[in-house]
């Protein structure tokens, strides 16, 4: 087990059905074991002393049918180490469960809110979740990717971590069995300002690219011209450069 002392969000974007899951943490790559995304089943961010395997298990409860509160009463029950779990689940119909354990390292909660939910553990203090559910409360008319940026921006700026920053991470699906968007920061002093400016390269660069590929319905897909030039052009002259970087 890797105890991951971080702060995340889980949520569904009512409108595309994209679900994600975005979090920082003090420990490095976080976006390799943390998020656990099914499009069209559900989103799980699993953390504390993490264990991947209710991301896994979690994922095929949702996709039999479970809602995620049958699915995390399901987790928790069977797990002997749930007095250190914490965990936060949003299923294909925007219903949301969350959980933290007894033992988990305070400051640690969670709050449930419409189509999402945050959660954290050795936090500051109970204002970095609490910044963040008022800022996925007020960010609903933003495609699901801005949301959960800002919601990660939130959290830092309340406090975050109370160990410092490490790593972050911002997952998206849509509609096909890979990712629409993921992107990640395995080790920087600042990884949440670092996501965003990845962030905004990714929206001009990779988006229109992974928008043209191939999907279950078209083996072929279609990227236009202008896409395909940008692609083909030095990183430093295509639009948002290289980030400075």
């Amino acid at each position: 087990m890797i105890e991951l002392n971080t702060f995340s969000i889980a949520a569904r974007c009512p409108r595309s059905g994209r679900l994600g899951v975005a979090v920082s943490t003090a420990v490095p790559a976080v976006g390799g074991i943390c998020p656990f995304i099914e499009p069209g089943i559900g989103a799980i961010a699993t953390q504390s002393w993490v264990n991947p395997y209710l991301g896994i298990e979690g994922l095929a409860l949702l996709r039999g049918g479970l809602s995620a509160k049958e699915a995390l009463d399901k987790l928790i029950a069977e797990d002997p180490g749930r007095a250190v779990r914490q965990l936060g689940i949003v299923d294909r119909e925007g219903r949301t469960a969350a959980y933290t354990g007894s033992e988990c390292v305070d400051w640690a909660g969670h709050i449930e809110g419409d189509g999402f939910t945050v959660q954290g553990n050795m936090l500051v203090g109970a204002a970095t979740i609490e910044a963040m559910a008022a800022a996925a409360a007020r960010s609903e008319a933003f495609d699901l990717h801005e949301r959960l940026m800002l919601v990660l921006e939130a959290g830092q700026a309340a406090g975050g971590d109370k160990r410092g920053k490490q790593s972050a991470s911002l997952k998206v699906f849509h509609k096909e069995a890979f990712a629409w968007l993921d992107i990640r920061v395995d080790a920087h002093p600042h990884p949440v300002q670092e996501l965003r400016r990845v962030f905004e390269i990714a929206k001009q660069q990779l988006l229109p690219f992974i928008d043209g590929m191939p999907s279950r319905h078209d083996p072929i897909g279609g990227i236009p011209a202008e896409v395909s030039a940008m692609i083909m052009t030095p990183p430093p002259y295509r639009p948002g450069g290289n980030g400075g970087a």
